[in-house]
């Protein structure tokens, strides 16, 4: 009889919460946030003032994290190649960071450095930590899949690159020795 009474208070129960449509039995589930966008973020130009990633809504984004110092560095030049040549399909960013110790004192000094030596004319920004914990916010979302919903990669060295669609969703994350104008990299702006 306990058995029968229990099964029929079960069923009871069961029955009343897809009536009600409640699951009572059921734990509630948490909510997963859509991925964010680069657009989200507010950034300094080298010469420090703050500019909105939304800027560059409507073309691809090319994120690089550079260094003046470093056997990568002459990618400045590919990567200024790239952006004239494929400027109206993306927009390359330069982020100089010291996290490899391979960068100027100074973003002025940077800013001098790429100017005189690569002749680069694409947006250069602020000096910026891009791995670990004291990482600037923006490479904080780069690295994380769980928030820019595509890519799990942190920089691993100087040069390191993030394509970002039309949309300002992370596409794909490039190690250091693929060059600016390598095929797989032109592809993937071309699409």
């Amino acid at each position: 009889m306990k058995f029968t009474a229990l099964a029929l208070a079960a069923a009871t129960t069961l029955s009343l919460a897809f009536i009600n449509h409640q699951p009572t039995l059921m734990h509630p589930t948490e909510t997963v946030a859509a991925p964010g966008t680069v657009y989200d973020f507010t950034v300094k130009t080298i010469d420090g003032k703050e500019v909105k990633l939304s800027k560059y809504k409507g073309k691809k984004i090319l994120i690089v994290n550079t260094a003046s110092k470093c056997g990568f560095t002459p990618q400045y030049k590919e990567l200024e190649e790239l952006s004239k040549k494929y400027g109206k399909k993306v927009t390359v960013l330069g982020f100089p960071s010291n996290s490899f110790n391979q960068e100027l004192a100074s973003d002025e000094e940077v800013s001098s450095f790429c100017e005189k030596n690569y002749g680069v004319t694409f947006p250069l920004f602020s000096t910026v930590p891009v791995k670990g914990d004291d990482a600037a916010p923006l490479y904080k979302f780069l690295a994380d899949k769980d928030k820019n919903g595509a890519v799990s990669d942190a920089p691993t060295w100087n040069f390191c690159k993030y394509l970002v669609d039309e949309k300002g969703h992370v596409v794909k994350f490039y190690p250091s020795k693929v060059k600016p104008l390598s095929e797989e990299l032109v592809a993937d702006i071309s699409k």
